[in-house]
């Protein structure tokens, strides 16, 4: 079976047919260790102009970045990436995915972390208003629960490596 995958390179981005089983490391051809090949592509950002916090009246204006989404995806879009990296089909993937949201749900809700490995851990918090003492508070106290989540090392480390790019609108 033939597979679709992306070669990339500081210069050249293409795409290159392997068999599945073949896939070497395409930046060595001589070297036979199999690699995984990920498309590298720039954070997009626009400039927003902010006061300075806490002082009245904004103090002095700069200017930051702000992350300028460049699109999003579904279940759907992420089970038909995914599958080309698997030998799953795509109706088993979303079953995957959909289950997976619901486990994540139920166990949040019993007020378990999950950690997920590399893609990192997800944990339920709370805001609540203050009580006078420790006694007097009560579960009516609590406003909201809410879900933190931590990224994982790989996901950490990939963002430590993003590239970015002035967005062409805004």
């Amino acid at each position: 079976m033939y597979r679709k995958i992306l070669h990339v390179c500081p210069t050249i981005c293409r795409y290159v047919y392997c068999k599945q089983d073949e896939l070497y490391n395409i930046f060595h051809p001589l070297e036979r260790q199999k690699t995984l090949i990920l498309l590298k592509m720039a954070i997009k950002y626009n400039l927003i102009e902010k006061g300075q916090p806490g002082v009245v009246g904004g103090g002095t204006k700069k200017w930051y970045a702000n992350v300028a989404p460049d699109g999003e995806l579904s279940v759907d879009d992420l089970a038909k990436q995914i599958e080309k990296f698997s030998a799953l089909s795509e109706a088993d993937i979303r079953g995957v995915i959909i289950a997976l949201e619901n486990v994540i749900q139920e166990n949040l809700n019993n007020g378990r972390i999950i950690r997920m490995d590399k893609l990192g851990s997800f944990y339920p918090g709370l805001s609540s208003n203050g009580a006078a003492t420790k006694d007097e508070f009560n579960s009516s106290f609590i406003k909201e629960a809410y879900v933190n989540y931590r990224p994982g090392k790989r996901i950490i480390d990939a963002l430590k490596a993003a590239t970015f790019k002035k967005a062409d609108w805004l």
